[in-house]
């Protein structure tokens, strides 16, 4: 879907835990630079790749990931993307991430007990060859280098314009962005959209909740105009209102 000139939101459509679940990675491209933030799940390079192209831009131009931040749905496919592409693509993510991404520590969520309960949580008509291999993600998840670390309100040049900001809660160095010219929040999961309202992450699946929620406050500097969720698509309308309401909860 576009949203602006340069700015795409993907669609990206995947079986979780047996169920349907749709993610929004973003592409923002210029005429020098092509970026993608966030990589999706782990298989999913194929479909990234047609919607790239689906928005008229070829693989062959992507030569920047953002990583949101660490988690499996994000990171998925990082290394296929990286490995199938003939030209080298520089990977930028927060230096607190930059450990868990890479491989170097454990994922903060994927611990012991919790592959337990995403194992059990699975319907029974789940095969076990599919059990089997979705275990071995979880313990052996995606990683990759990341070859530049990126601060808290450091502007990146491309088309026209892209803020980072440190958006922590979800994971300890969550980040979001914001592009400039179309004002329009790429929120990663430090926001979700519900039932079509916004709302602040997840908790069950948020860090730190209290991390989160000063969060929210840091996204009341910008004048947003769209947002784009990475679980729940765009939200549009009065999106400064909605996000002061969520800050003052």
């Amino acid at each position: 879907m576009k949203i602006a000139n340069g700015v795409e939101m993907l669609e990206i459509s995947a079986t979780v835990m047996g169920k349907m679940d749709v993610i929004h990675p973003t592409l923002i491209w210029d005429e020098d630079t092509a970026v993608l933030v966030d990589t999706g799940f782990p298989g999913q390079m194929p479909l990234i790749i047609e919607a790239m192209e689906k928005a008229g831009v070829p693989f062959k131009k992507l030569n920047k990931i953002i990583m949101s931040h660490q988690d499996l749905d994000h990171i998925g496919s990082l290394p296929a993307i990286l490995q199938e592409s003939s030209q080298k693509i520089e990977v930028l993510a927060n230096e607190v991430e930059k450990p868990y991404i890479q491989g170097d520590k454990r994922q903060v969520k994927i611990t012991p007990e919790a592959i337990t309960q995403a194992l059990q949580s699975l319907p029974p008509n789940v095969p076990e060859e599919w059990r089997t291999a979705f275990k071995a993600v979880l313990e052996n998840p995606p990683k990759a280098s990341v070859d530049r670390t990126i601060e808290d309100g450091e502007e990146l040049p491309y088309n026209g314009g892209i803020t980072v900001i440190n958006t922590p809660g979800h994971t300890p160095g969550h980040i979001s962005l914001y592009h400039k010219s179309s004002k329009t929040l790429i929120a990663a999961d430090a926001l979700v959209i519900v039932d079509g309202e916004l709302h602040g992450s997840v908790p069950r699946n948020t860090y730190d909740l209290n991390l989160a929620a000063l969060s929210i406050k840091k996204l009341t500097n910008y004048d947003v105009e769209s947002v784009i969720c990475y679980h729940g698509g765009l939200y549009k309308g009065n999106a400064n209102r909605r996000i002061a309401e969520l800050a003052n909860l």
